[in-house]
């Protein structure tokens, strides 16, 4: 198969869809892989390492989607990525379309077969390809929420750890998921005091476990948001629902009665976000204030430390670049049930419900479409 890599274009994306050691899994294979010029500069691999492990320099990003029958990327393509897509082309990256229906209009409308990294599934019902982003992005919630809480960025002024004779800053982690718990891991370690509300008790159960009662854990509901928001000096929001928008679970109201200074971290804006205040925002200009609080809402978080998180999403893509490459999209998606959940667009058809159900939009089964 050829297999094309372009340059990232979001703003201020520095990582690249793939790393050399995964071209030279590729190239062993018998792929070709085309790389844009410069495509991995930002994570720091220079076009001399993937033309050693096997690759082709192309000069430009009309070059690769021209060459490439599937594209990997990191992010949802945008304007300029779907402008060059060619029609029926194949597309692997991370997708969440559920709250952006004019790009997902374009995927079907150019009949492009859409795989999306975060609904793909492994064992139990994990998201194996969303996960270790989810990871950099808990981790590194609490540590922008302790940058905003400074003073001269706007915020309280407060130290999260504290100092022996001052009390510490209090998180909030709306989520026990992926991110909930890495987020919780840097703010135990800050010393901070850490609250995590969850629907699942199992889970609040285990993450009592795990932090061996240094964190509190609260059933979440409207009552317990909203007095957990009234307290927090860092709020994180780490609320996924698999493929889907997700729901606003802190509302407006919630946030007046918030502190003056405050910092909302919502992690889960690729999907909408879960703070009912929050929108989208860019590396470049990554927060606003609403009602006297602080919000950090950009949508490629992990997109800032690009060295550590494009080797750990190729880590977890690659098996299923391979798989896709070795046995072709239709082999690839009979024998494996977990890749096939990762189909959120073929053939003009939406065939992830979850999608189809946040945009009102009609719904077809991949196996009628196959």
């Amino acid at each position: 198969m050829r297999i094309g890599v372009p340059t990232e274009i979001k703003d201020n994306e520095y990582r690249v869809g793939m790393t050399p050691s995964g071209v030279r899994d590729l190239s062993s294979d018998g792929h070709s892989v085309f790389i844009q010029k410069g495509a991995g500069n930002g994570s720091g691999f220079a076009d001399a390492e993937y033309e050693a492990s096997g690759a082709k320099i192309l000069p430009d990003a009309d070059a690769v989607y021209n060459e490439a029958e599937m594209i990997v990327k990191v992010k949802e393509p945008i304007d300029p990525d779907l402008k060059r897509m060619k029609d029926g082309q194949l597309l692997f990256t991370y997708l969440h379309l559920a709250p952006v229906p004019d790009l997902t209009k374009t995927l079907l409308d150019k009949k492009i077969t859409g795989v999306a990294y975060e609904t793909i599934t492994g064992r139990g019902g994990s998201l194996p390809l969303l996960t270790p982003m989810s990871e950099v992005a808990g981790r590194m919630s609490v540590h922008i929420g302790a940058y905003y809480l400074q003073k001269p960025n706007g915020g309280r002024g407060i130290l999260l750890g504290g100092v022996p004779g001052t009390l510490p800053g209090d998180v909030v982690i709306i989520g026990g998921g992926i991110v909930g718990i890495n987020a919780a891991k840097m703010a135990v370690g800050l010393g901070a005091r850490v609250t995590i509300l969850d629907t699942n008790l199992d889970r609040l159960r285990y993450l009592d476990d795990v932090f061996q009662g240094r964190v509190n854990t609260l059933a979440s509901n409207k009552a317990h948001i909203a007095d957990a928001c009234a307290r927090a000096d860092v709020l994180v929001g780490g609320v996924l629902i698999p493929g889907a928008s997700a729901p606003k679970l802190v509302t407006r109201d919630m946030i007046r009665d918030m502190k003056k200074g405050s910092v909302i971290v919502d992690v889960a804006i690729d999907q909408g976000g879960c703070v009912e205040t929050a929108h989208a925002t860019t590396h470049s200009n990554p927060t606003f204030v609403v009602d006297d609080v602080i919000h950090y809402c950009v949508a490629n978080m992990p997109g800032a430390v690009p060295r550590t998180s494009t080797i750990a999403l190729t880590n977890a893509t690659l098996p299923y670049t391979r798989m896709l490459a070795n046995l072709g999209f239709e082999k690839a998606i009979r024998e494996n049930s977990g890749l096939a959940e990762g189909v959120n667009v073929y053939k003009g058809a939406i065939t992830y419900k979850a999608v189809a159900d946040s945009q009102s939009r009609s719904y077809t089964s991949l196996n009628d479409l196959l």
